[in-house]
């Protein structure tokens, strides 16, 4: 089922830029490394690099990063070499980048403050090497200016003539899937650590299904079929008893979510199924009965519970003019 965005979506939404560097601590081998020892010609091979720092130093400014990414793909959308997130979660979106870079600064700061004794602990560890090493080394300063934590975010406008926004459009039609398609990535790896195999899971095997029904919520204006989708994770969520193990016919649902979600064109026909007028709850009976790509057995739905809370009705979907 085809999945296409349309540009009034830019009304909704800001593009944000991270720009991370991150010292790499390596310069080039060269054939004076190795003091006139015969090396093939660089037209058969070329020579790769060696470490002037231990890259445990380092590691922490890697870390700093993946949190970063990871608070954008929570948020956002992969859009234009970064990230399409809701205008509506800027603000928040910044103070938590913030935190980060606040802390990405003092780990800069404490790592210069001694990289000259990191440089020596590093020499002292490859003995025999001593000058391989220190012909490479670099100043603090050089070090600094590789170093730094910054994003930019924008308001997007398409260009009023159909010819010159065209590469723009071209990048908003493919919003929703791209979104359906980070969904179902993150539902596998959901899928492999917290329910494959299982017979019980703890609660907090709901809580990367709240980050994914918080992710949907968020964008929910990049394509009609989302919202259906984030009331049909709520209906589920309200299936589930507050407390204690979840397992038999609870499991079995979540399971079956789980294995819908990892499927983007299975998920766009079950949003489409409740735009047409069929009931979350309906839907969520008959997925363990659908074949999925994690082969989940045929199960009977009178092993599924028949109560249906107030809070899983059916609710009207208003287009906002998007759709």
């Amino acid at each position: 089922m085809e999945t296409k965005t349309r540009i009034t979506v830019l009304n909704h939404i800001l593009a944000l830029n991270l720009d991370v560097n991150i010292w790499s601590a390596r310069k080039k081998l060269t054939p004076s490394d190795f003091g006139g020892s015969q090396l093939p010609p660089e037209e058969l091979a070329s020579l790769g690099s060696k470490r002037i720092c231990n890259p445990e130093d380092l590691r922490i400014f890697g870390t700093l990063k993946s949190r970063a990414v990871s608070t954008l793909d929570r948020h956002g959308v992969r859009f234009l070499g970064g990230w399409g997130v809701p205008e509506k979660v800027g603000d928040e979106i910044v103070k938590e980048l913030t935190i980060i870079q606040k802390e990405f600064m003092a780990a800069k700061d404490d790592f210069l403050n001694r990289y000259d004794e990191a440089v020596q602990d590093w020499v002292k560890q490859h003995p025999g090497w001593e000058e391989l090493i220190g012909s490479s080394t670099v100043s603090a300063e050089y070090v600094r200016s590789r170093m730094g934590f910054k994003w930019q975010l924008f308001k997007l406008a398409a260009p009023e003539k159909g010819s010159v926004k065209k590469g723009l459009k071209d990048e908003v039609n493919k919003l929703g899937s791209t979104l359906f398609e980070e969904i179902s990535k993150t539902a596998t790896d959901t899928w492999n650590r917290c329910y494959a195999g299982k017979v019980k899971v703890t609660h907090k095997a709901l809580s990367p299904l709240r980050s994914i029904h918080s992710k949907l919520n968020g964008l929910s204006f990049v394509d009609p079929r989302v919202l259906p989708i984030t009331g049909l994770l709520q209906t589920a969520f309200d299936k589930v008893p507050p407390r204690g193990l979840i397992r038999g016919s609870d499991l079995l649902m979540l399971q079956g979510v789980v294995s819908l979600l990892r499927d983007p064109a299975l998920l766009i026909k079950h949003g489409q199924k409740i735009l047409d007028g069929n009931t979350a709850e309906d839907l969520l009976e008959g997925l363990v009965a659908v074949p999925t790509r994690t082969k989940i057995e045929t199960i009977s739905n009178n092993s599924l519970p028949t109560h249906v809370p107030q809070s899983a009705t059916q609710q009207q979907i208003d287009s906002n003019g998007l759709w």
